[in-house]
């Protein structure tokens, strides 16, 4: 946390003259960016910086660490690019969606660090406090407000981390889109019949599976459109929400976590 709210400089020791903390964090998120969460360690870091390995906690304390930076930092990007203050209430809710979206389509490795705790770094919470001011100004509660981002939040990140997988499905078992589906096309059609998945074959038969026919990877088309699908019957039921129930749910008194 002293590192993440710039409370702490590095460690004394070790060489400093041409890196600082802001360059081991940054050689961090490019390797990230470029190979996946999964090639971060601190050695290939320090390789990139031209340092050796044990160097480099001379700037951070360890990998936990550094995940905690990376993900504050990239979370600036977003703080640089504010959701716009004009239009309806539903789209700026969208352009909050639409924010997180392109930000893990532009970092997909922030699918992939845990989520149930927060980092809580400034930029993290800068992000969140705009957002918390489009919603705290629909005229809801303070827990609808929050449930309202929430949501929007916990929505985004399950389909934002499907579609990297389909993107990074190639890469990660070696075969391409045609080659996974023509390798499985034989079984399903043999046991995928319509006397045992009767729905599932009409609505096959109906178009319910289809995209375009140019599309170079289905699994990840399907995805973007069920987003798209999505996000809209979300933000449909916000928008009703606000117009019923929702603006007389009252907030409970504020209570600390146990200790």
């Amino acid at each position: 946390m002293e590192l993440l709210w710039g409370r702490a400089a590095p460690g004394s020791r070790g060489p400093k003259q041409g890196t600082d903390l802001e360059a081991v964090v940054r050689a961090a998120i490019d390797l990230a960016d470029a190979e996946g969460l999964e090639a971060v360690s601190m050695r290939r870091v320090a390789e990139r910086l031209g340092l050796g390995t044990m160097s480099l906690y001379t700037y951070v304390p360890g990998k936990g660490e550094l995940l905690d930076l990376m993900l504050d930092t990239v979370h600036g990007e977003r703080v640089d690019e504010p959701i716009p203050a004009v239009g309806s209430p539903r789209e700026q809710l969208e352009s909050v969606a639409r924010s997180q979206w392109t930000f893990h389509q532009r970092h997909p490795w922030t699918l992939y660090i845990a989520s149930g705790r927060a980092v809580l770094g400034p930029n993290e919470l800068d992000v969140y406090e705009a957002a918390l001011a489009v919603a705290s100004g629909l005229g809801v509660s303070a827990r609808d407000a929050v449930a309202i981002v929430d949501s929007i939040g916990l929505f985004v990140r399950g389909v934002a981390r499907d579609a990297a997988e389909a993107e990074g499905a190639e890469r990660v078992t070696g075969q391409s889109e045609v080659e996974w589906w023509t390798e499985r096309d034989r079984i399903l059609t043999a046991k995928m019949t319509d006397e045992r998945y009767p729905t599932l074959g009409r609505l096959d038969a109906e178009g319910g599976f289809a995209v375009p026919d140019d599309t170079p990877n289905y699994n990840l088309k399907f995805i973007l459109d069920d987003f798209e699908f999505g996000l809209q019957r979300l933000l449909d039921g916000i928008e009703a929400y606000l117009k019923g129930a929702g603006k007389r749910r009252t907030s409970q008194p504020r209570r600390r976590p146990p200790s």
